[in-house]
C-alpha cells in the first residue's frame, strides 16, 4: 500500500509541478500580472504550489539511488537532496515574499519600495534571491544525473540533459519559464509511467 501511494504521488508532483510551473509562467506574461493584483497573486501560487510538489519528485529521485549501496554513493546522493531541499527552501521564500509583497501593495511603486526594504535586510538577497534557489536547481541536476548514469542507471541520459536546458532557458529570460516547464516535464516523465524496475526502486 506504501508502495503504491508513493508512486502515485511520484506520478502526480511529477506532472503537477511543471504545470503548475507554466502556469505561473503563463500568467506572467498576461499584460499588467506582473503589478499588485489578481494576475500576481494567482501566479506566484501557482508556482508555490509547484516548488512544493517538487518536494515528493526529490525523495522520489533519492530512493531511486538507494539500491546503489556504496557508502561514498549513499553520502553524495544524500548530499544532492540535501542541496536541492535547502534551495527549495529558499526558493519557496522567495515565492512567499513576493506573494506578501504583492497582497500588501496598492501600486508598483508601493510593491518597489516594500521589495526594497524586504531585500535590505541583512542576508535575505544572497539567501533568498541570489544563491539559495540556485541550490536547488544544482541538487536535482546532480541527482538526476545520478540516477541516470552508470550500471545501476534507472533514468535515460537526456533527463538531466532536458532538465539542464530548461534551467538554463529560464535563467536567460523569465518569460521562456513554459518553454523550462515543458523541458522539465520531459526529464521527470520517466517517474510518472515508471518500468517495473523503477516502480521497484521508487517503492
Amino acid at each position: 500500500m506504501n508502495a503504491l501511494r508513493n508512486s502515485r504521488l511520484t506520478c502526480y508532483a511529477a506532472v503537477g509541478a511543471p504545470a503548475l510551473m507554466a502556469l505561473y509562467g503563463g500568467i506572467r506574461l498576461v499584460p499588467g500580472s506582473r503589478a499588485p493584483g489578481l494576475g500576481w497573486t494567482a501566479g506566484h501560487t501557482a508556482m508555490f504550489a509547484g516548488l512544493l510538489l517538487f518536494a515528493p519528485v526529490l525523495l522520489a529521485l533519492r530512493r531511486l539511488l538507494a539500491p546503489r549501496g556504496t557508502t561514498v554513493g549513499r553520502l553524495a546522493a544524500n548530499t544532492a537532496l540535501g542541496t536541492a531541499l535547502i534551495g527549495l527552501a529558499a526558493a519557496l521564500t522567495q515565492i512567499g515574499i513576493d506573494l506578501y509583497v504583492g497582497l500588501a501593495s496598492a501600486t508598483k511603486d508601493e510593491q518597489a519600495r516594500l521589495f526594497e526594504r524586504v531585500q535590505d535586510v541583512p542576508g535575505v538577497l544572497p539567501a533568498v534571491y541570489k544563491v539559495g534557489p540556485l541550490l536547488f536547481y544544482v541538487g536535482l541536476l546532480a541527482l538526476l544525473v545520478a540516477a541516470s548514469v552508470g550500471a545501476a542507471r534507472t533514468l535515460r541520459w537526456w533527463s538531466p540533459v532536458l532538465m539542464l536546458l530548461g534551467t538554463v532557458a529560464s535563467a536567460a529570460d523569465l518569460a521562456f519559464i513554459p518553454l523550462a516547464a515543458a523541458c522539465y516535464l520531459g526529464a521527470l516523465s520517466p517517474l510518472t509511467r515508471p518500468a517495473p524496475a523503477l516502480r521497484a526502486a521508487l517503492a
